[in-house]
């Protein structure tokens, strides 16, 4: 969000206030990300707008970040008039729900009377609509109505078999619920006070999202809420052994595990039963993205193994079963995005179940083998068999390592040109910038189907009882290592490509995938070892963490998403490689580098940052349209933890 937005998350459900705590009803764009309170993709309040005796009052302590946003307003005054009454404004989000305080305190010393309104709407507006790209989606039939109730007023809308709601209730009930023209209804009450008294106002508001399982549980009061994420934030920080002897790490691992806390959302598993997976991040991805729930899950398995065992069931219950044009989808191929709205219930955008993803299938593998090989749970390694081996089916056979060789995609013209982990239009490019044409091979997907064969193979022979697919799948892994080494590899300058494009020509830009192959164990030692000690030169390493292109190509630019910037997530498979290859002082310098970014910004990693080099600038320098949580990110300090220790 930008810095005009203060972001709530509880599970599915995210807020985004302004400074006093209002809603305006943006839709993003030009004028900033929107605000209002989102469930399941829509926005069920898009209007949330206090008034007191029919002005705007002012901030003057403004919303700060934090698990429950407080302000403190007054009536717009000058210094001779001080304001005649002071509001504490209290508010945060649970599943499905949203709940305010409202204080008002007399400064007066006689009795007086105030008239308080909140005019409220909901629009259930999907996410995608609301978008930067400004692209409109006809809505043929869509019906909202609004219903007076005796303590609010119930929102409803209708699209064919489509039903949502969004109902506002309020204690003391309001004194009337007013139209305004626009759709919207005001909430109004008239308040006595007594001289210096104080009233106070508490809403709910309950959204009831279409499919829902259950409706929303509303909490009593924003503190009643506060206390249940606090909650389930202290089971996700008990028991795990932070560093004593690095304090900045400890915090970062802390802050981290306090998100993914918060950042659960529900997902159902193969035999329908209810599970809670990590997000991909807040706002727009808090959802299930397959390959951001899979690295979040690995990162944080020595620590936080159930993230491993929901995202396996969840991610196996959405597995494809049968060819879809739209949706990308093939046999046995895991799924890249679930989502729950409006557009995509209807088919207008291709992601209720998309599976544009070259990667997501491996790394399911490389998770299910990680998470048995750390726990000893080899149960449900045997109740997934059947999905492990369709994964591996895909792999060999429409992913492309028997016919091709190597895991290939192409651009899908309805959803990613790129299907990779750098997946903006032109992240897969050449040093001079220009774009890989034709079915696309990722560096780093090759190194996850690498260890995704190996690790199923250990499976295959220890769990499963199969020598016979054990062997073929090790034959399998070593043919790729000796194909991509022999293709890969760029002699002058001692680094692997980025990709083969169409032609299996070498895509040349030096790119921080390379550090993904040493997580993978895909180069062999000498390799690894040079490609892990060039990712510490200047011109990849910011000093903030390594940069996602090398500095001195004419692709490079500190601002782009994946040709410059920095990842935390990235940077974090590549300490964790580094480890693998035995560079330790390389792992940790790269680890120190992101603990301090971290630091610098409350020791909370984002999403990205932009890729100026700390040699320039002082303090990191924020990507402009990062995720303000993000699953990836937040599980990022514990792969540190795991690589470096406390060192």
């Amino acid at each position: 969000m930008t810095d005009r937005h203060h972001l709530l998350v509880h599970g599915g459900t995210f807020a985004a206030v302004g400074d006093g705590g209002d809603i305006s009803g943006v839709r993003g764009g030009g004028s900033g990300s929107p605000d209002g309170l989102f469930v399941r993709d829509a926005r069920h309040l898009s209007r949330w707008q206090l008034t007191v005796d029919g002005a705007v009052p002012e901030a003057l302590s403004p919303v700060r970040a934090g698990d429950t946003a407080r302000c403190v307003l007054v009536p717009r005054g000058g210094r001779q008039e001080p304001p005649a009454y002071t509001f504490f404004r209290e508010q945060a989000v649970t599943e499905g729900a949203f709940v305010e305080s409202l204080r008002v305190t007399s400064n007066r010393p006689a009795p007086t009377t105030v008239r308080i309104a909140v005019t409220a709407d909901a629009d259930f507006t999907d996410q995608f609509e609301l978008r930067s790209d400004h692209r409109t989606y006809s809505k043929a039939g869509a019906v909202r109505s609004r219903q007076v109730l005796d303590d609010g007023v119930e929102f409803s809308y209708q699209r064919g078999e489509w039903r949502s709601g969004t109902r506002v209730t309020s204690e003391p009930a309001p004194d009337g619920v007013e139209e305004t023209g626009t759709g919207a209804r005001r909430l109004v009450w008239t308040l006595d006070l007594e001289p210096h008294g104080s009233a106070e106002l508490s809403l709910r508001v309950a959204a009831r999202p279409h499919g829902a399982a259950h409706p929303a549980e509303v909490p009593a009061s924003p503190a009643d809420a506060s206390a249940r994420l606090l909650a389930l934030e202290g089971e996700f920080l008990g028991g795990v052994p932070f560093p004593t002897g690095w304090p900045e790490l400890a915090a970062a691992c802390a802050r981290g595990l306090s998100d993914l806390a918060a950042l659960q959302v529900p997902a159902t598993g193969p035999d329908g039963e209810e599970l809670r997976v990590p997000a991909a991040g807040a706002p727009w991805f808090l959802t299930l993205l397959g390959r951001d729930a899979l690295l979040t899950s690995l990162f944080a398995l020595p620590y936080r193994p159930q993230l491993a065992a929901a995202t396996l069931p969840a991610l196996a219950a959405t597995q494809a079963t049968e060819v879809g044009v739209g949706s990308v989808a093939q046999p046995g191929k895991i799924v890249h995005e679930v989502r729950h709205g409006e557009l995509a219930h209807f088919g207008q955008v291709p992601f209720g179940r998309y599976y544009g993803s070259v990667d997501a299938t491996p790394l399911f593998l490389v998770l299910l083998g990680a998470y048995v090989e750390q726990t000893g749970d080899v149960a449900l390694a045997r109740r997934l068999e059947p999905n492990a081996r369709a994964a591996v089916g895909w792999m060999l056979d429409h992913g492309g390592l028997t016919s091709r060789g190597y895991l290939v995609y192409r651009a899908d013209g309805g959803g990613l040109a790129n299907q990779n982990w750098k997946d903006s239009p032109g992240a897969i490019c050449s040093a001079d910038g220009s774009r890989a044409t034709g079915a696309v091979t990722a560096a780093g997907a090759q190194g996850y189907a690498y260890d995704a064969l190996r690790r199923t193979a250990q499976l295959a022979r220890t769990v499963w009882g199969d020598e016979v697919y054990a062997a073929l799948l090790e034959q399998a892994a070593g043919d790729l290592r000796d194909r991509f080494q022999r293709d890969f590899w760029m002699p002058e300058q001692g680094f692997p490509a980025l990709a083969l494009d169409g032609e299996g020509r070498q895509v040349d830009a030096l790119a921080s995938d390379a550090g993904h192959l040493l997580w993978s164990g895909l180069l062999d030692k000498e390799y690894g070892e040079m490609v892990g000690r060039r990712l510490l030169e200047p011109d990849f390493f910011s000093g903030w963490g390594v940069r996602t292109l090398a500095a001195d190509q004419a692709a490079y630019h500190p601002l782009s998403y994946h040709r410059g910037s920095v990842w935390p997530h990235d940077n974090a498979l590549i300490t964790l490689g580094l480890a693998r290859y035995g560079l330790h002082d390389e792992a940790r310098t790269v680890a120190h580098a992101l603990v301090d970014a971290a630091t610098a910004a409350g020791h909370r990693l984002p999403e990205v940052l932009a890729g100026y080099g700390r040699d320039t600038h002082a303090e990191p320098v924020p990507y402009p349209h990062a995720c303000v949580r993000e699953s990836r990110s937040a599980a990022a300090p514990l792969a540190l933890l795991t690589a470096v220790g406390g060192a």
